[in-house]
């Protein structure tokens, strides 16, 4: 008779840098203690203890960097904490030690953990190893939560909410046979002694707990009922954030299938939110337990929202998405750009041609082209692929061409072709929309003639200055280059609302003062109060910095955020001298004074009409129009055609722009000595 042996019992307990207990994992600081207890529930002994210092990342020689609830929770010290080993290399070790002891030999056993609540895993090495690209093995998706399996055994009225609530609910005493063991974290010795009395008495583990790491697609209609309890609203996410990368922000919660849901503009645009549903009121407040924490640099607020948030944003009632998000890919591709009389054929020959091919989920079928009522094309196209691997290989096709058009691909949602789908169908999207140029209040345009120019390099540009950064912070960041700028030489550029755009341009009195200062200070930090950034520094001609501040050309993408309505001239610039305050109220209304009136019309030299601008790359739009409001011109001129082109080179001048369309006279300007006499003006 063979007698199967139950799996180990591992306790599993961290200690972060920052603050325990309820609020373990809420401050995103880092692991600086793990504590793994081995435990044999058939003879009920302890089989191994094994501790591990962990060091964190952000450790500095310098520093302190353990709260006192960490040093009141575990026997540490600063020294032992920074000599200690990265956390990847602690759980290699552990991993190893599974493998050898518990998964090897004549009678492998499995193994599953026992922790003290949800947040441990959920939210503390889960979102701390995704956060540091540390995979993690598969034993850690699954976990026994010790406070409910006592709640349940025992039949406790009350709900435990700590080790020691469960202590005093037993009024247990020490048990002898663990004193010899030196544990670093006292809890656990209490964890160990309640696990061995459980065993004890009777009680069989059976309530596991599963944590999901892939997000797993889903429909919701527009008449489902969504629990307002399981729903939040994530705010500030990067644009090109996909499902996925949501869904790992939240890593360790269990989201819904399809429960992530990418907000859209009016205009389709991804407008920075998402909302999120989870698969109950206990996650969704672990969730919001991670306001605030951040992917890369970016904080992310989240709020509580509710269902029929979710249901307006992920919900759909178009047959044709319900079909072919029915079809159950894993993964969803958008396509922008496609010819109008692109066929599903060609787009199946465009994913299988290449070095790195791969089969669209269905052949025909898993190709839904994006269409307006009328049943014209928009040239926007959704592909499913059947496994997650195929994402990397389809989006590796990004920018190839289908004809003799190169086509933008995005990684996808189920909301999102809902919401499209939706959207290409309302007659309303395709109506010409009033231009808002005029609503916008704007800044008045800087005087001409204390706007630098010519090719000499004698500027410097900043870039990525704070919002609140004023002329006196970039003089004392300039340190002593400041000396070298110029009277009235520092220029802060806004954008057409009249919101600082985090550059300014700074004429500097010689081309070696200006090398020296980009040379020494690009990506040094600027601080205010709290806050730092680091600011880069350029060496430019007075040249760019006059086509920029005075609208000459469309600005690049840095000096507006991705879909402003902006007028020419492009922007708006204030120069304020730096040595003499009073000059700068005539230049730049202060904050305390009347509204900024609109600026007159640009001149007609500019040739511009007003335009919706967004920059390269964009997150998947099918704008109806990238322009309106154009004023007819004059009778004996023919009309204006204005060309965008994406992608530049920052690097290109006007010159090779014209190079460009060398062999195109139409598209040449008015002025141009190789403008055929026939061809439109530009």
């Amino acid at each position: 008779m063979i007698v199967h042996s139950s799996p180990y019992l591992c306790l599993f307990y961290p200690v972060t840098a920052g603050l325990q207990g309820t609020a373990l994992g809420s401050d995103e600081e880092e692991i600086v203690l793990i504590v793994f207890v081995l435990i044999d529930p058939d003879s009920n002994k302890v089989v191994n203890v094994l501790q591990y210092v962990v060091k964190p990342r952000t450790a500095d020689i310098n520093e302190n960097i353990l709260s006192e609830q960490c040093l009141s929770e575990a026997k540490l010290t600063e020294a032992a904490v920074k000599a200690a080993e990265p956390l990847e290399t602690v759980l290699a070790k552990f991993e190893s030690y599974v493998r050898t002891f518990v998964q090897s030999g004549d009678r492998p056993r499995g193994m599953i953990f026992v922790t003290d609540g949800q947040l441990p895993l959920r939210q503390c090495l889960h979102p701390e190893a995704c956060s540091k690209n540390i995979q993690l093995s598969e034993f850690y998706e699954s976990f026994y939560d010790l406070r409910k399996e006592f709640s349940s055994f025992y039949h406790a009225a009350e709900e435990m909410h700590s080790i020691r609530a469960m202590v005093e609910y037993l009024g247990m005493l020490p048990n002898p046979d663990l004193e010899p063991i030196e544990f670093q974290a006292e809890d656990v010795r209490n964890m160990l002694n309640l696990v061995l009395r459980l065993i004890a008495d009777g009680h069989k583990f059976n309530q596991l707990e599963v944590i999901t790491v892939r997000l797993e697609p889903g429909i919701c209609s527009k008449n489902e009922e969504v629990d307002s309890n399981c729903v939040v609203r994530a705010r500030g996410l990067p644009w090109q954030s996909s499902d996925q990368d949501i869904a790992k922000f939240f890593r360790g919660l269990n989201v819904a299938k399809g429960g992530v849901a990418l907000c859209l503009s009016p205009q389709g645009r991804r407008n920075g939110e998402a909302l999120v549903r989870f698969v109950n009121q206990e996650h969704r407040d672990m969730a919001m337990k991670r306001h605030k924490h951040h992917i890369n640099n970016r904080y992310i607020e989240v709020y509580k929202a509710s269902g029929d948030d979710f249901v307006n944003v992920a919900g759909g009632s178009n047959n044709e998405a319900q079909a072919f998000l029915s079809k159950g890919g894993q993964v969803i591709i958008r396509m922008r750009g496609l010819p109008y009389d692109c066929t599903a054929r060609q787009v199946l020959e465009f994913f299988d041609s290449g070095n790195n091919p791969c089969s669209v989920l269905d052949g025909e079928e898993g190709v839904l082209f994006v269409k307006k009522p009328d049943g014209r094309a928009t040239g926007d196209a959704f592909v499913l692929f059947a496994q997650e691997d195929d994402a990397t290989a389809a989006l590796g096709k990004h920018r190839e061409l289908i004809g003799t058009r190169y086509i933008e691909l995005f990684r996808s949602t189920t909301a999102e072709v809902q919401q499209v789908l939706n959207r290409s169908m309302d007659p309303k999207t395709y109506e010409q929309q009033q231009p808002l140029i005029a609503q916008i209040p704007q800044v008045p345009l800087l005087p001409q003639h204390i706007i630098t120019s010519g090719t000499r390099k004698d500027c410097i540009r900043l870039r990525g200055l704070l919002y609140e950064a004023l002329v006196e912070h970039i003089l004392e960041f300039l340190g002593e280059h400041a000396k070298n700028i110029v009277f009235q030489g520092v220029h802060m550029v806004y954008n057409a609302q009249g919101q600082p755009s985090g550059e300014a341009f700074i004429q500097m009195d010689s081309e070696q003062s200006a090398f020296l200062a980009a040379q020494q200070r690009h990506n040094r930090y600027m601080v205010f109060g709290k806050k730092q950034r680091y600011i880069e520094v350029f060496q430019c001609s007075g040249e760019d910095m006059n086509l920029v501040l005075t609208g000459g050309i469309p600005a690049q993408k840095v000096l507006t955020s991705p879909g402003a309505v902006l007028a020419p001239p492009y922007g708006a610039a204030a120069a304020f001298p730096y040595v003499q305050q009073a000059q700068a109220a005539s230049l730049m209304p202060a904050g305390n004074a009347a509204p900024l009136t609109p600026r007159a019309a640009a001149p007609a030299a500019f040739g511009f009409p007003p335009i919706f601008y967004w920059p390269y790359p964009s997150p998947p739009v099918s704008p109806t129009s990238y322009y309106a409001g154009v004023p007819p011109p004059p009778p004996h001129q023919a009309a204006p055609t204005l060309v965008i082109m994406n992608g530049l080179p920052l690097s290109a001048t006007q010159s090779d722009v014209l190079n460009f369309f060398h062999n195109f006279p139409e598209l040449l300007p008015a002025d141009h000595p190789g403008l055929h006499p026939n061809a439109t003006r530009v």
